[in-house]
């Protein structure tokens, strides 16, 4: 059953959060009611409604969105900050504010220099801040890039555009689109029908799709873990005005990938190092709630007898130093995307963080789970969502292979965009 793009299955269940002066206040203030939806999320594989309402509300949306245009100004380190916060109340719904917020910091954060010696028209820039003004205003974007059979590999998309009178015609579907349901745009990556007169390969490009007539929503997510972002497929058969071809011109998509690609990696990361935070504090919460045979656990406390156990408390440890780790790096990685963006050595950085992210998650998430052991693998313990959850973010693109063979090509002394047998995008 095709459904129209806006559609809700899960209602609002709370009254809007206080909002906060810092962007780490506004995210802890969205948390408590997070959390409270975020089992029902799981269980329906669906976004809510009003965790998308309490972040909007708090002014998240426009979190990277410049000052002028009615957002907060913040940088890739701010998301890489508030991304960990949310997650503790849901992954889920940290992970698809990750892909509107990867939009956003894409438009606002190319420097309009760059982007008119890529060619972009004057007309772009126009384009382009109507819609960080609108996301400022609590306009929500969600990702149309992913296909079966293709992943998030773009140069083997099968989504396809041509130009029709002004504009041009979008025809294909896309699959795990985030908040599908929701989104009052689509960022929707396809390929040209046919190559450019005089040019090889078909040019891949990227529009801004509204939602309406030609843009169908298909609920069809019933997968692993991250089930309460409601990533269902969309089918595309539109047509959109001129500007909605980001940068005002085509085949570009792929270029940027390469030479910047924070938005379409390491966003990412932060999330999966919270949801890893989130699986080792419910962990510890049910360790310290669990007497075994009467031992006193740490601090003397009885009612924490399973932390007694030598080998409980050294998986906890790990986690403690895997977790401390993760977070040197998500921090470097920011750091260098807001003084840097684009270098090699940021690069490396994002690919490190997205690789870190994706291991340390799964393995601080099972580690865990093996400590609390088979009490904590029922369906609504914290800890076996979260499982499950902190599971995909190394299936997650990049995947962490991909990002281990990029970043061994380049210690090899390669250059990972070119020296690949497969195109990374």
């Amino acid at each position: 059953m095709n459904v129209e793009a806006g559609e809700n299955t899960v209602p609002e269940q709370s009254s809007r959060p206080a909002v906060g002066t810092t962007p780490a206040e506004r995210a802890a203030g969205v948390v408590p009611g997070w959390a409270a939806r975020a089992g029902e999320a799981d269980r329906e594989g669906e976004l809510p409604a009003a965790d998308l309402a309490d972040a909007r509300a708090a002014g998240l949306f426009g979190l990277l969105v410049p000052r002028r245009f009615g957002g907060l100004g913040g940088g890739f380190a701010d998301w890489a900050d508030i991304a960990r916060v949310l997650a503790a109340g849901s992954g889920a719904s940290a992970l698809a504010l990750n892909m509107h917020t990867s939009v956003v910091g894409a438009l606002a954060g190319t420097p309009d220099e760059l982007a008119r010696a890529m060619g972009a028209p004057e007309s772009f820039f126009a384009a382009r801040d109507r819609v960080l003004a609108a996301a400022a205003a609590g306009s929500f974007i969600a990702v149309a890039m992913s296909e079966r059979g293709a992943g998030s590999r773009l140069s083997a998309l099968r989504t396809s555009y041509r130009r029709e009178g002004d504009g041009f015609r979008i025809t294909g579907l896309k699959s795990f689109c985030s908040g599908a349901r929701h989104a009052e745009l689509y960022f929707v990556a396809a390929r040209a029908e046919a190559p450019a007169e005089g040019s090889g390969d078909p040019a891949v490009s990227h529009f801004l799709v509204p939602a309406g007539p030609g843009v169908s929503v298909e609920p069809n997510w019933d997968v692993l873990g991250m089930r309460g972002t409601g990533s269902h497929d969309v089918r595309f058969n539109t047509l959109v005005p001129a500007d909605a071809l980001v940068g005002g011109l085509e085949g570009v998509s792929l270029l940027v990938a390469q030479i910047m690609p924070q938005w379409l990696v390491a966003s990412y990361a932060a999330v999966y190092a919270g949801v890893a935070r989130a699986a080792f504090d419910a962990g510890v919460e049910h360790v310290r709630s669990r007497a075994v045979g009467g031992l006193a656990g740490p601090g003397g406390d009885a009612a924490g007898g399973l932390g007694s156990l030598p080998a409980v408390r050294a998986r906890f440890g790990r986690a403690d130093a895997a977790l401390a780790a993760l977070d040197v790096v998500i921090d470097t990685c920011a750091a260098r995307v807001d003084a840097d963006p684009g270098s090699p050595e940021t690069n490396r950085w994002v690919w490190r963080a997205k690789l870190l992210a994706g291991q340390t998650a799964q393995d601080v998430a099972a580690s865990v789970l093996e400590a609390c052991g088979t009490a904590a693998s029922r369906r609504g313990h914290p800890l076996e969502r979260l499982y499950r959850d902190a599971r995909c973010g190394s299936l997650q693109p990049a995947t962490s292979d991909v990002c281990a063979d990029w970043l061994g090509v380049a210690a090899l002394g390669g250059d990972p965009e070119a020296d690949a047998a497969v195109a990374r995008w």
